[in-house]
């Protein structure tokens, strides 16, 4: 009770000593004059300081967002601890080895609860617990404990834009290289055909030996825009030998010395304006079996036409089928005949050696890769002035056999009204030989 009073007394001293205070600091407020509060005159702050003091202040306010974005990230902060109370029961050795431990407290009290909650639940209820804290370490799938929080921290950055990487710089050599829409190409070939026959063959016939060769050139130009220059030259000489034509050691039976340049301009996708210009001849004389006249002549005869029209450029199958179509209602032809004994043969009567006349023109020019080996070319002619038709039909199949070895058939049915009448087949002609021998495109 004594201990009761005493605080008693010392609180009361403590009241009236502060009392005593507060009355003397207030009189002598009382005594000292009052002092008026003069408001300064106002004073232009510079433009460089309200700016400086602005800055100061946003920055301010992006310190105290981050700050606030600090706390909330700690606060949503999970303790890793807890895990094992919402994972699948499991048995670990940490809550065992502290019950069978001198010290079972770990300091943690975090980490003791936890491990008290689970050897409750493990002596409660042992039927729950479907695995062990060895098989979840050899699975690798159990990870350590962790103690420490973790949190993300937000710091103040300046942003910038990105500077581009500036390549060094390599001195190159530019070369300008001119397009170049010339296209050459060239194929040829040369074979040779035997034919033996004994003296008592029951079907009879003769012996005989032949051979042709071939060679074409193609240079063409395409602008790949609208202009098309197409030029191609045809040479063929084939001989053939005959032990019944005691006349001749050998006679040509193939020849051919041809020219067609052709220049197109476009109109509408594959149709081309065009201007053809078509000339041909042979090489030697021609002579028939045990007959000295000449039938045909270098220059005799000797044939050009001139033609305008149109032109469709075909392409099908692929690109298996292509060549051309030429259209030429309008055509000028020229004939002229060296020989004067050929001049009536080729349609030139008196004393003249050429003939001039208009008329129409059709030329189809076609390749067709029937199998990787074989090739059908064919070119189908037909020119008439209105009072002479002359049509022509070249046929040719060529089986590549190898790289450099082929076989060729060659067909060519021919009909031209102008030409001497025959009784047996009237203005129709034919042509038909097949050879084998070597071939090459470059």
């Amino acid at each position: 009770m004594k201990y009761k009073y005493c605080f008693i007394l010392i609180a009361a001293l403590l009241v009236t000593v502060d009392a005593s205070a507060q009355r003397k600091s207030k009189k002598k407020a009382q005594q000292q004059p009052k002092l008026e509060i003069v408001e300064p005159e106002k004073v232009d702050t510079p433009q460089v300081v309200k700016e400086y003091i602005d800055s100061l202040s946003v920055l301010r306010q992006q310190l105290d967002s981050i700050q606030r974005v600090n706390a909330s990230l700690r606060a949503e902060v999970t303790d890793g601890r807890y895990f094992r109370l919402f994972v699948p029961t499991t048995f670990y050795h940490s809550g065992a080895n502290k019950w069978l431990s001198l010290t079972p407290n770990s300091g943690d009290e975090v980490t003791d609860a936890v491990d008290e909650a689970m050897m409750s639940l493990y002596l409660r209820r042992p039927d729950l617990v479907k695995n062990n804290e060895s098989r979840l370490r050899e699975a690798g799938s159990l990870r350590e404990d962790v103690y420490q929080e973790l949190t993300q921290q937000v710091d103040l950055t300046e942003k910038a834009e990105p500077v581009p990487e500036e390549p060094e710089v390599v001195p190159i050599g530019l070369v300008v290289v001119k397009p170049n829409f010339w296209k050459f190409k060239a194929d040829g070939y040369l074979q040779f055909l035997q034919n033996y026959v004994s003296g008592n063959w029951y079907k009879g016939g003769e012996s005989n030996y032949s051979a042709v060769g071939a060679l074409t050139l193609d240079l063409n130009y395409n602008d790949k825009d609208r202009i098309t220059f197409d030029n191609k030259l045809e040479m063929k000489l084939g001989f053939q030998t005959s032990r019944t034509d005691t006349v001749h050691k050998f006679k040509t039976n193939n020849d051919l010395l041809r020219f067609t340049s052709k220049l197109g301009l476009q109109a509408h996708k594959r149709w081309y304006y065009t201007l053809q210009l078509l000339a041909y001849t042979q090489f030697a004389r021609g002579y028939k079996a045990n007959d000295d006249f000449v039938y045909s002549d270098f220059f005799s005869p000797f044939k050009l036409n001139v033609g305008i029209g149109m032109e469709y450029k075909v392409e099908a199958l692929n690109k298996k089928l292509t060549g051309s179509l030429n259209f030429l209602p309008l055509s000028f032809n020229f004939t002229y005949v060296g020989r004067k004994a050929l001049t009536s043969r080729n349609g030139i009567s008196g004393d003249h050696h050429t003939l001039e006349d208009f008329g129409s023109q059709f030329t189809a020019n076609l390749q067709w890769k029937l199998t990787d080996q074989v090739t059908w070319k064919t070119r189908l002619y037909a020119n008439t002035s209105y009072h002479s038709a002359l049509v022509e039909w070249e046929n040719q199949f060529q089986l590549q056999i190898s790289k450099y070895i082929s076989a060729n058939l060659f067909l060519y049915p021919r009909y031209d009204d102008s030409n001497v009448y025959d009784d047996e087949l009237g203005y129709f002609q034919f042509q038909e030989y097949s050879s084998l021998g070597i071939s090459y495109t470059f």
